[in-house]
């Protein structure tokens, strides 16, 4: 399965969801299901603003978990 990282992303950063809304141009309810990892099809367009707003690649904001192993904390 591949999980969004995007809550560690921000952490790290010390950036609010709110603020990456705010950079991405994405509605707030959006970001929030990235967020969350609550997206079941995702959107090229979302994943380019959110890795242009936090300057990082895609891997640093997905990771693929194999069915019955734990996510990576």
């Amino acid at each position: 399965m591949v999980r969004l990282t995007i809550d560690k992303c921000l952490s790290e950063r010390g950036i609010t969801r709110y603020e990456l809304a705010k950079r991405t141009q994405v509605k707030f309810q959006t970001i929030d299901r990235y967020y969350k990892n609550r997206v079941v099809r995702y959107d090229s367009y979302i994943l380019d603003r959110i890795c242009a707003a936090l300057e990082c690649d895609l891997c640093d904001i997905l990771e693929y978990v194999k069915d019955g192993e734990a996510p990576t904390q």
